[in-house]
């Protein structure tokens, strides 16, 4: 398992978006890959989950909020990094990695999109409180 020590200088991207159950094994495969680079160019750790309890009366769930159909799963992952500035050059290089629009062109195939950015929830945040 990975080890990690949480610092108040860490950095996180965190990011939600719904998947097709049924393509949820084809993006796992990529997810792995695509969280292998983020390593590379300096990520701490890289995590994704899948949504199994996302109702709790009297809030907003995930499904709701990202507008998710019966037949998809909420993703929700974060990457962690030991600062900002590592976090805003690794995302620089990142995009500028060919490996990344090989991997992720077939996810979004408008004839069957996986990945849908325009749904996908995401956001940089700085520590709050770490215990």
């Amino acid at each position: 398992m990975n080890k990690m020590k949480a610092n108040m200088t860490n950095y996180i991207d965190g990011f939600t978006f719904p998947v097709p159950r049924v393509h949820l094994t084809e993006y796992k495969r990529v997810a792995e890959t695509i969280a292998e680079i983020w390593r590379e160019y300096g990520a701490l750790a890289y995590f994704e989950y899948v949504g199994e309890d996302l109702n709790l009366k009297g809030t907003r769930s995930f499904p709701e909020m990202l507008d998710a159909k019966d037949d998809e799963a909420i993703v929700l992952g974060w990457i962690v990094f030991d600062s900002r500035e590592t976090r805003d050059l690794a995302n620089e290089r990142v995009a500028a990695d060919p490996r990344i629009t090989n991997l992720i062109e077939p996810l979004i195939n408008p004839t069957r999109i996986i990945f849908d950015a325009t749904r996908m929830a995401y956001g940089g945040f700085q520590p709050f409180i770490q215990k």
